[in-house]
């Protein structure tokens, strides 16, 4: 289990869990952020930090949020272990189901 940037992040990236990130294994996409399920060491650093609340414990996703679940796992089962955020950029893609969502205004 792991860590999980669900829906809220989607077109807002307030990117204070990157900052908090000890290990780096959180990624920048063009309209969300993502944990890296296997850089990850489960500390909850991040979570306390996102002020749209968006960062779960994996098990503990919000129903409406569940689909999320898969999200983070499956854009780094393409992109395969990077090495850390810092020194690789913006992935050059979202998830489809970020694609697929409504543009959402910042707060």
């Amino acid at each position: 289990m792991t860590y999980v940037i669900a829906q809220p992040c989607v077109d807002i990236k307030d990117k204070a869990c990157i900052e908090e990130c000890p290990v780096d294994c959180i990624y920048e996409g063009p309209r969300k952020l993502y944990i890296h399920p296997d850089e990850c060491v489960d500390c909850g650093a991040c979570e306390p930090v996102c002020p749209v609340e968006a960062v779960f414990y994996e098990d503990d996703l919000p129903a409406e949020m569940h689909s999320y679940r898969v999200v983070d796992r499956e854009v780094f089962d393409v992109l395969g272990s990077p090495g850390g955020s810092r020194e690789n950029g913006t992935l050059p893609r979202d998830h489809a189901a970020v694609e697929a969502e409504p543009l959402q205004a910042p707060a």
